[in-house]
């Protein structure tokens, strides 16, 4: 399925890819958000818990990124938004840097 940009969104694709956008919330997170929000991987294992003792099934952090990526695509079919891509493509970018995280941490 083809999906064609808006004007909008194609002005800010314009001044910048939305790889680079992603990579800039991913890996270039403001101080500020790591304190308003904590860190990221952190929470999402936090998250991962609370699902957990929430739905009574075992949901680990990766189910998190995966949850989270497939609700943006799903919200991109229904209407296209300026963020779904952007967030869908900055999750992914997330789940990497915690995939690699856990790598470094078992070696």
């Amino acid at each position: 399925m083809l999906i064609i940009a808006p004007r909008k969104y194609l002005k800010i694709m314009n001044k910048k890819t939305i790889l680079e956008l992603a990579n800039e919330i991913v890996n270039h997170r403001s101080e500020e958000k790591e304190r308003e929000y904590g860190p990221f991987n952190e929470g999402m294992r936090r998250a991962a818990k609370i699902a957990s003792g929430m739905s009574g099934k075992e949901v680990s952090a990766h189910d998190m990124y995966i949850s989270l990526v497939a609700l943006k695509l799903s919200r991109q079919s229904y209407n296209f938004k300026d963020d779904n891509l952007l967030d869908a493509v900055a999750y992914l970018g997330a789940w990497q840097n915690f995939i690699e995280e856990e790598k470094d941490a078992d070696s």
